[in-house]
């Protein structure tokens, strides 16, 4: 794989690893890439205009108030013009700014206006890039759908060590042909995703319930939105905003989200049960509030939901891959291999949400890939980069040779 064809707009903020970029702007250009570097005021105190204009054979842009750029509408212009926007070094300073939607500056408004991929490659402190605020505006940027990716570890220009170092050109070039050439990997499969808690009436106020955030659920439609797909999402009751160009159904109990799934299923190619499906309903819900003092409150009889997943792999109109997620406690690896044969799956992705790191409600997670023919473990990282990670893990079953392959079941 290789960046020929691909038009990059490179950012350079005021960091001292900015000393990196032309040898950055080089390797671009050696993998086929078009180079436009946009630096800011601050950048040009580490490396100058002219020898970023030597190693990219365009003038930088540095100014938002270039009147002859913009008497055209340069950057807006140049935001089209764009593939990928990929900022090296990201500053502190970037990231506030970009968190909070600030456009000061010919590189944030830029980043405001684009519509292609927005890649963050951070570099600062250690102390810094672990500070709360920092932290705070890196998981706001993700989701935004800004691509960030971890600094690395080591000794730093301030002597000390730690995260928050620039990763070497030669190993951000291949970041960015692999995320270039995977953008629309999954172009023109329709894929259906549960996402979210379902809630369970007992009567008007009261529900049963669960401690699903939705998060992980929508950072697969977000994650297969990215690589090109056309995504579906019946989410249950969450506090999220929806996926931008996902088609979304919102729901509340479990019968009303198999409703939904099954009204999608003839014109669905892969499915991903993410949502936390309450595994029992009330058999009766009561019209009004149930008071205090009424008898029976010790006990109300339950009866089973559908499995919905259960009901996917095995309906008539089954769609060529059924991938599921399984929240665990206990015995994980075991309790989903079972799932995965008894619910007759293609895959099913697992965590331990008893590990008070990961899980629900957080932002990061860890989770092990499960198939007939082996398991694999992606270690923590943000949701959204663990939902893309295993999409792109998958991507041979969810690109060709959909039908099931199973030699787990028949």
């Amino acid at each position: 794989m290789n960046l020929i064809g691909k038009k990059i707009v490179l950012g350079i903020c005021g960091g001292i690893a900015a000393y990196k970029t032309p040898i950055l702007v080089r390797r671009l250009r050696q993998a086929g890439a078009e180079v436009q570097v946009v630096m800011t005021r601050a950048a040009t105190s580490f490396v100058t205009p002219t020898s970023i204009a030597a190693v990219s054979g365009r003038a930088p842009r540095d100014d938002l108030f270039d009147l002859q750029a913009e008497a055209s509408m340069g950057h807006i212009e140049l935001a089209r013009w764009a593939d990928c926007v990929l900022i090296a070094p990201a500053t502190a300073h970037l990231l506030g700014q970009l968190a909070g939607g600030l456009a000061s500056d010919l590189l944030t408004t830029l980043c405001l206006a684009t519509r292609c991929p927005v890649m963050l490659f951070p570099a600062m402190n250690n102390v810094m890039w672990e500070s709360r605020p920092v932290q705070a505006n890196v998981q706001r940027l993700s989701e935004f759908g800004y691509h960030i990716f971890q600094p690395d570890s080591g000794e730093q220009a301030c002597g000390e060590t730690g995260p928050g170092r620039l990763p070497e050109p030669e190993d951000i070039t291949p970041h960015v042909i692999s995320f270039l050439n995977t953008s629309r990997m999954l172009a023109g499969l329709r894929v259906l995703i549960t996402a979210g808690p379902t809630r369970e009436a007992i009567d008007p106020v009261r529900f049963i319930s669960n401690h699903s955030s939705g998060k992980q659920g929508y950072a697969f439609a977000e994650a297969a939105l990215d690589l090109g797909a056309d995504v579906t999402l019946v989410s249950g009751p969450v506090a999220l905003p929806p996926p931008k160009g996902a088609h979304v159904i919102q729901v509340q109990s479990a019968e009303q989200m198999l409703s939904a799934v099954l009204s999608k299923l003839n014109s669905t190619d892969v499915f991903i049960g993410v949502a936390a499906v309450a595994d029992y309903r009330p058999k009766e819900v009561h019209e009004q509030k149930i008071k205090r003092v009424e008898q029976g409150l010790d006990a109300i009889p339950l009866v089973a939901n559908p499995d919905i997943i259960a009901t996917v792999a095995s309906s008539p109109h089954r769609p060529r891959l059924v991938i599921g997620f399984a929240a665990e406690t206990q015995n994980t690896i075991a309790n989903a291999e079972a799932k995965l044969i008894r619910k007759k799956l293609d895959a099913i992705i697992v965590n331990d949400v008893a590990d008070k790191r990961i899980g629900f409600n957080g932002d990061n997670n860890a989770a092990t890939l499960i198939t007939a023919t082996g398991r694999k473990f992606f270690d923590q990282r943000p949701k959204h980069w663990l939902a893309r990670d295993l999409l792109l893990e998958l991507s041979s079953r969810l690109t060709g040779g959909l039908a099931p392959t199973n030699p787990l079941y028949p």
